[in-house]
């Protein structure tokens, strides 16, 4: 990354590879027309923070280029010193599935890093949870009422006489009734509830509240089908039957988290997702290089890390296919992106529908320029693995986890994916948070972490100002997800208690 600096309040611009044609505005507020850097570029119109400037003269039809790469065609003569406003930029197509290159430059493993640990919950099956909740699951939508009422209860007379359980979730959900149970996208929701009630952070201790009638019967979210673990309300004579039957298997569980201690677990327990949301166009420059950072650190020190959004990453998946570890990753990661493509093609939605308004507001033109920013929170480690969406980490090291790009249900997948702690990055600012696993939330630029400093746990925003490099920080996050993960520093989310709903993935009809 080249970094136009002379002090900060001197005008800065990035530019991240040798062969772009452009450059984004450091500056808060951005740089108004006639303002000149030391390197001789004059801007011949205003231009906000985090959007692009042309270093040259870009002709009509010529690539536009950042990130080293092509992100659109020039729809009209550009000007050196012109803002390179979205409506200028037309999208070019997506690289051809079958065109891609399979495990031909796979990244050499770096040297192993030993000896870090954090104090985490040891579970039978021998995972590691960063939490000791007692997660609730449903089969359906209909008894969400009931236990969210029984919850309530739960938090305020029993939760207090167990000080090791730090939560109660009820993991909600709109499935179970009224769909298409048998069609064969059903798999997805289904493995996600069966997955989601054995994350690592609930050890073990797997509850169900099903109504009795429901098309997704509840012994199919008991492992082992024992009935012994399902409470099914039409057994019931009443609501008040219903909550104290709830309460009372709830106890029973309660009692057993209490027992649970930390203990000295190796970093190689951490199941740790990445995310972004509310991004723009620091995200690929400050926050998300850092995040990739700390992300090869993870796998050198045994852990697992999974990347996720298909459709911020299909734009960019000519970079990922040649760093699948083999042919069988490869064609895994072939085989997820075009069945999002055959998905969005029966939406009748194309790849204009990503970024937001928000996202262009920061600076981003279109999906292939948040694509190239977002795949590099996965770091330069070796792609190892593929998930399709809701499937279950099953190894170590860098994993591809299929998700829609939408921050709710990404976290949801990610978690029946069995992460135990999450990483998110934003531009643009979100109080978006789990309750199953601790957030830890990134954030691109100084001014937003400024502006939301009790809800921002990282600044990566120094490094567009050159006060800290993408090595420093990702030290810093490596550290951090440390100290969250064993409970010895609490993220701004779980501080007020900030956590967005469970929201599936059906792609099967709903009847």
């Amino acid at each position: 990354m080249t970094l136009k600096q002379t002090q900060r309040e001197d005008p800065l611009y990035i530019k991240v590879h040798p062969r772009d044609n452009i450059a984004i505005i450091v500056n808060t507020g951005g740089l108004p027309k006639g303002t000149k850097f030391p390197c001789g570029l004059e801007l011949i119109s205003n231009v906000p923070q985090g959007h692009k400037v042309a270093l040259n003269d870009i002709s009509e039809g010529e690539p536009i280029i950042r990130y080293g790469e092509m992100i659109g065609f020039a729809l009209k003569t550009i000007a050196k010193g012109s803002w390179i406003e979205e409506s200028l930029v037309e999208l070019p197509t997506p690289p051809r599935l079958e065109e891609l290159s399979i495990a031909t430059h796979v990244p050499k493993r770096l040297p192993p890093l030993e000896g870090y640990t954090f104090e985490g919950y040891r579970n039978e099956d021998g995972s590691a949870g960063t939490k000791n909740i007692l997660g609730i699951t449903t089969s359906v939508q209909c008894v969400a009422g009931v236990l969210e009422y029984a919850v309530k209860k739960i938090k305020e007379e029993l939760l207090p006489q167990y000080p090791n359980v730090e939560d109660v979730v009820a993991l909600t959900h709109s499935y179970g009734c009224g769909v298409a149970i048998n069609a064969p996208d059903a798999v997805i929701p289904i493995r996600t509830l069966q997955n989601l009630a054995q994350n690592p952070n609930f050890g073990g201790e797997l509850m169900v509240v099903g109504l009795g009638c429901e098309k997704l019967v509840p012994e199919r979210l008991v492992p082992d089908g024992d009935m012994g673990k399902i409470v099914s309300l039409q057994q019931h004579a009443g609501f008040v039957p219903m909550v104290k039957s709830i309460m009372e298997m709830a106890e029973a569980r309660l009692d057993k988290l209490n027992r649970r201690q930390r203990v000295t677990c190796p970093a190689s327990d951490l199941v740790v997702g990445l995310q972004c949301g509310g991004s723009d166009a620091f995200s690929g420059v400050t926050a998300n290089p850092a995040v990739g950072f700390a992300a090869d650190l993870l796998v050198r020190a045994g852990a697992t890390v999974m990347f996720s959004e298909v459709t911020e990453v299909r734009d960019a998946v000519h970079l990922l296919t040649p760093r699948a570890v083999n042919e069988e990753v490869g064609r895994a990661l072939i085989r997820e992106m075009q069945w999002y493509d055959d998905y969005l093609q029966r939406g009748q939605a194309d790849r204009s529908a990503n970024p937001s308004p928000g996202n262009k507001k920061g600076g981003l033109a279109n999906v292939v320029e948040k694509s190239l920013g977002s795949i590099v929170k996965s770091g330069n480690s070796p792609i190892v693995g593929v998930l399709s969406p809701g499937e279950r980490a099953a190894e170590k090291g860098l994993i591809f986890a299929a998700t829609p790009a939408s921050d709710f249900v990404c976290g949801t997948l990610q978690l029946a994916s069995g992460i135990n702690l999450q990483v998110f990055t934003t531009g643009r600012g979100t109080p978006y948070g789990l309750a199953v696993a601790p957030v830890i939330k990134v954030a691109t630029r100084n001014s937003l972490a400024e502006q939301w400093h009790d809800l921002i746990d990282l600044n990566a925003g120094r490094i567009a100002t050159g006060e800290a490099t993408i090595e420093d920080v990702g030290w810093e996050l490596f550290h951090l997800i440390l100290d969250v993960a064993s409970g010895h520093k609490q993220t701004w989310a779980d501080h007020w208690g900030i956590h967005n709903d469970l929201a599936l993935f059906n792609p099967a009809p709903v009847t």
